[in-house]
C-alpha cells in the first residue's frame, strides 16, 4: 500500500498501553502509519497524541466506576466520534473491556464500516461466559494473549480469534535461577482504586519482611502518572521502599528480585515469564466478591489459569489480613523447593506461550491487523 495505514488505537491502562506500543512497532516494520486514538506514556512515546489522559479510564470494580460513570460515558462518545472523524483503516481497542464494548457499540450503531479488533480477550473462561457471544456483533476479531483463549471463545460463540502472544515474551527473559539476595517486589496495581485498597496491605508485608536475610529492600514499580502519589505514601512506611516508574527500572527490578507480592493482574504473567517467585493477592469490593462466588472462579491469576493448576498462591480478600500473605511469602524465601517448583511451572508457561496451542499457534498481531487492509 502506498498511503500510510490509518490506525486508531485505544488503550485504557498501562498494560494495554505497552501492548499498543508493541503493535505500533511491529506495524512500522512493515508500513508507514498514521496513528490516532487514546493511550499513555508508551503510545505517546510512539507519536500518539492522545484524545484525553488514559488515566481517566483506569478504573476497576463498581465502587470505582460509579463515581466516574458520567465521565466514562462522555469519553466513550468522544472516542467513537473520533473514530467517525478519522475514518481509520483499522481500529484496535485494547483491553478496557467495558469501555471498549461501549465504543464498539456506538461505532456499529452508526453504521461505520471498518475493521474493529479487540486486543486482549475478556476473561470469559473465569466469569460471565455469555460475554463471548455478545462480542460477536461488535468485533471482527479478538487478538488473544493467552494460548487457550481462541478455543474458549469459539466454544462460547465469540468472534474469530487468533493467539498473538504477549510483548513480555520479547522484553523479559526467564532467569536461570533466583538470586540468593535481592529486593522484594511490591506490585499493588496501577489504578487509583487498586492502590487505595492494596498499598496498606503492601505496607504490612514490607514492614514484616524488612529484616529477612534474603531481602535487601523493596521495589515498587508504578506508572509515572502515579509515582508521586505512591512515593508520598511509601515514604511514611517503616521499610526501605524504592518507587520506580520507568520500564527500564522495572525490568532491572524483575531481574534482581528474590520474590514478589503482586495483585492478580497482567503483572503476574510478566513475573512468570521473568521467573520471579510470587504470591498473588487482591482486595475486592463487594461487587467483585459476589462475582467470584457466583461464577465459582477457580483461578484469579494468569499463571494458574494458563496451567489450570495452583502454581502460585492466591490470597483473595474482601477484608485484608496480612498474616494470610506472610506464610506463603515466607515459604518462598525459606524453602528452595517451593520456589523451584514455581520456576519449573514458569518454564512450562513460557514454552507454551512461545508456541501457542495446537489449535491456536502463535501468530504476529501485526499480520492480523494488516490482513484487514486492502492491497
Amino acid at each position: 500500500m502506498t498511503d500510510p495505514l490509518k490506525l486508531f488505537v485505544l488503550a485504557g491502562e498501562p498494560s494495554g498501553d505497552r501492548v499498543g506500543a508493541d503493535l505500533v512497532d511491529r506495524l512500522r516494520a512493515r508500513t508507514e502509519i498514521a496513528l490516532s486514538g487514546v493511550g499513555g506514556e508508551a503510545l505517546i512515546g510512539k507519536g500518539l497524541k492522545s484524545l484525553f489522559p488514559m488515566s481517566e479510564l483506569s478504573v476497576m470494580g463498581w465502587a470505582d466506576v460509579l463515581p466516574r460513570l458520567p465521565l466514562l460515558l462522555w469519553r466513550a462518545r468522544q472516542t467513537a466520534q473520533a473514530i467517525f472523524r478519522s475514518e481509520p483503516d483499522v481500529a484496535v481497542l485494547i483491553d478496557a473491556q467495558v469501555f471498549s464494548a461501549l465504543v464498539a457499540k456506538q461505532v456499529r450503531a452508526a453504521g461505520v464500516k471498518l475493521p474493529l479488533l479487540l486486543y486482549v480477550a475478556p476473561a470469559v473462561w473465569a466469569w460471565k461466559p455469555e460475554r463471548a457471544a455478545k462480542l460477536k456483533p461488535l468485533f471482527d476479531e479478538v487478538l488473544a494473549v493467552l494460548p487457550f483463549e481462541p478455543k474458549v471463545l469459539a466454544e462460547l460463540g465469540g468472534p474469530p480469534s487468533h493467539y498473538v502472544g504477549h510483548p513480555a515474551l520479547q522484553t523479559l527473559l526467564l532467569r536461570a535461577a533466583v538470586p540468593n539476595t535481592g529486593p522484594m517486589l511490591l506490585l499493588p496495581g496501577s489504578r487509583e482504586g487498586e492502590l487505595r485498597r492494596h498499598l496498606p496491605l503492601m505496607r504490612s508485608v514490607a514492614e514484616r519482611f524488612k529484616a529477612h536475610s534474603r531481602v535487601s529492600g523493596f521495589v515498587l514499580p508504578t506508572p509515572r502518572a502515579m509515582a508521586k502519589r505512591v512515593s508520598d505514601e511509601v515514604n511514611t512506611w517503616n521499610a526501605p521502599v524504592r518507587v520506580v516508574a520507568s520500564e527500564a527500572e522495572k525490568g532491572a527490578a524483575f531481574r534482581d528480585a528474590v520474590v514478589a507480592c503482586a495483585v492478580t493482574g497482567t503483572v503476574t504473567l510478566e513475573l512468570a515469564l521473568a521467573g520471579v517467585p510470587m504470591v498473588t493477592t487482591y482486595v475486592a469490593d463487594a461487587g467483585q466478591a459476589k462475582r467470584w462466588v457466583k461464577y465459582q472462579v477457580r483461578f484469579a491469576s494468569l499463571p494458574n489459569a494458563i496451567l489450570d493448576q495452583e502454581l502460585v498462591p492466591e490470597v483473595l480478600f474482601t477484608t485484608p489480613d496480612p498474616s494470610r500473605i506472610e506464610l506463603p511469602l515466607q515459604k518462598l524465601l525459606d524453602e528452595p523447593a517451593t520456589a523451584a517448583a514455581q520456576h519449573a511451572g514458569f518454564q512450562e508457561i513460557r514454552t507454551l506461550m512461545e508456541k501457542g496451542a495446537p489449535e491456536a499457534p502463535l501468530v504476529d498481531p501485526a499480520e492480523r491487523v494488516m490482513s484487514y487492509v486492502a492491497d
